[in-house]
């Protein structure tokens, strides 16, 4: 097995320092030798991600600092080698573009290599559990990241593991990765999260990626808008969770009359293959669609995001709205990747 990997010198941020991204003087940590170690701890290490709220606000900030460290070696070196040797074993139960690939790609521009499970071309197909696939797969190497269409699939993969193991999404239960991205990505385009207006619309109701998002954004000051049918409304454990934190709440039935005010609009797609019957699909499909109409009653330096894929819920056409931030909001998870990748496996 691989050796220990020497901690990397990156710049961490007080709590009272600015939400904004660092300026590129701090992030010259990119030739910073590996004997440097950073002293403050923040207690990922080892750890397995499976939820949002193991993380504390402290923890963001430095996670998203590091981020954007990573995105400035990305964009100046193509890659570094802070996970040289290390392996990454990526287990998919269900289909996924953005999070499989994101998290290949993160750990390839870290210098590592990945190695892949799917069912259909498993043991899984001869009748293997899913905590025997994970533990042989842990074996071949350091980290695991895992999704599955149970709720609580990768809490109990967790426990049949030492090494850490990271949820690529459970279901409709949460996507931590994802909430991450997203509230980085916030913080990229606006340079702030404090004081915001964010508006969640569409399938809220089997939305992994809401669930997660509203969770983690009650670590900070901000206004929550929902706006879906009321068969697909935000579910009640994750509203009273919100209240609990003394978030304020307002769900709308039209999805115009929440725009004026809202400064991010998170749209999610009606999730089909969630659904009993295809008939209950129908009578919500295309019930709330941005247009490039309905997108004349919103603020003209509001972001637009969306965790994709996408179906017909946003029109192509606002693709080149300067508030359309879909794409880079997908970009944005390598840097996170990234970043929780050398933070559990202790290389910062």
């Amino acid at each position: 097995a691989p050796g220990p990997v020497a901690a990397i010198s990156i710049p961490i941020p007080t709590p009272d320092d600015s939400e904004a991204p660092m300026s590129p003087s701090l992030t010259a940590a990119v030739s910073v030798p590996k004997s440097h170690i950073v002293t403050k701890s923040h207690g990922l290490a080892g750890q397995h991600i499976l939820k949002v709220n193991q993380f504390n606000r402290e923890q963001l900030h430095q996670l998203f600092n590091l981020a954007h460290h990573m995105r400035m070696i990305v964009s100046r070196e193509g890659s570094c080698d802070y996970l040289k040797g290390r392996v990454m074993a990526s287990i998919f139960y269900e289909a996924s573009t953005r999070t499989s690939n994101s998290f290949a790609t993160a750990m390839q521009r870290l210098g590592g290599s990945v190695i892949s499970m799917t069912p259909q071309e498993s043991s899984v197909k001869k009748g293997e559990s899913l905590q025997d696939s994970v533990q042989i797969m842990a074996g071949y190497a350091d980290l695991v990241v895992l999704r599955h269409p149970e709720p609580g699939a990768c809490q109990l993969a967790a426990r049949c593991l030492s090494k850490p193991l990271i949820n690529a999404g459970d279901g409709v239960g949460e996507h931590p990765t994802q909430g991450l991205l997203d509230i980085f990505t916030i913080r990229e385009e606006i340079g702030t999260v404090n004081g915001l207006t964010i508006t969640m619309v569409g399938d809220l109701k089997h939305g992994r990626t809401v669930h997660s998002l509203a969770r983690l954004l009650t670590l900070y000051r901000i206004r929550l808008r929902y706006v879906a049918p009321e068969s697909l409304q935000m579910p009640k454990e994750v509203q009273d969770f919100v209240a609990e934190q003394g978030v304020s709440q307002e769900s709308f039935s039209n999805l115009k009359n929440a725009l004026p005010d809202t400064d991010v609009l998170y749209m999610t797609r009606i999730q089909r293959e969630r659904f009993a019957s295809a008939d209950d699909y129908e009578k919500v499909k295309g019930c709330c669609v941005l247009t490039p109409e309905v997108l004349t009653h919103a603020k003209e330096r509001m972001v637009i995001m969306h965790p994709l894929p996408r179906v017909d819920e946003i029109s192509i056409d606002i693709d080149t709205d300067p508030r359309a931030a879909y794409f880079r909001q997908a970009e944005c998870g390598v840097y996170v990747r990234m970043a929780l990748l050398a933070m559990v496996m202790d290389v910062v």
